[in-house]
């Protein structure tokens, strides 16, 4: 697995692509926002981990024009605690984000959890409801005769709602299956990344995809219209 990581600190290059080394990805690294595109787009990564305050372009604006051709996981570092930034990094098609300070182990265990996500469907069966047809295997999403390009967590968050479409399921139990049971996610970062979905979902025809069941959670929708 090939990872990019972008940050203008030449220590924490060091120290995270050490432990990213050590744990068996393959680690580029550079040092700012116009050599995070070029690499991106010359190397394939399989994901990137990328600071928000970075010259040339910031975080934000990498990850907006990387997700306008490419669902590469990403994963956003940013030097502050500040919920409208997190809120903007995942509203922009972030995978997750850690917060400095940070361990490189607890780095090293989010890319992990981000990966297992994106490739441990690879032998899974297509899935289908409704009008949606999910393909692991290829990361597809479609809805209809349409494509929908999904971050690895969405399409995740949409394979269990398809893969047990009358079940309700909570918060609670969506964020400790995608992020697992002992996670820090709140439930705004959910939010955030439901939203997106529904969003995507409603633009490719689909309004009623996940149907909130209130006081309870949410379950898939007819998404038959």
């Amino acid at each position: 697995m090939k990872v990019l990581l972008v940050d203008d600190d030449p220590r924490l290059r060091e120290v995270v692509g050490i432990a990213l080394d050590r744990a068996g990805y393959a680690v580029i690294t550079v040092a700012d926002g116009q050599a995070a595109l070029t690499h991106a787009a010359r190397e394939a990564p399989d994901l990137i981990v990328l600071d928000v305050g970075l010259p040339e372009h910031d975080g934000f604006e990498v990850c907006r024009r990387i997700r306008a051709r490419s669902d590469v996981p990403i994963l956003f570092l940013t030097a502050r605690d500040d919920e409208i930034d997190r809120v903007l990094g995942l509203e922009l098609g972030a995978d997750d984000y850690v917060t400095k300070p940070f361990s490189p182990r607890e780095l090293v265990a989010r890319v992990r959890a981000i990966l297992k996500r994106t490739t441990g469907g690879r032998e899974a069966p297509v899935l289908t409801h409704g009008r949606i047809t999910l393909d692991p295997a290829a990361h597809s999403c479609r809805v209809g005769d349409g494509d929908v390009a999904l971050t690895a967590t969405e399409f995740t968050l949409l394979a269990q709602f398809i893969e047990q479409p009358n079940r309700v399921r909570t918060r609670v139990q969506m964020i400790d299956a995608i992020w697992g049971a002992n996670s820090q996610v709140s439930d705004r970062t959910l939010d955030s990344h439901l939203r997106n979905l529904r969003r995507k979902l409603a633009d490719a025809g689909c309004a009623d995809a996940i149907e909130t069941v209130h006081g309870v959670g949410m379950r898939m929708g007819a998404c038959t219209t």
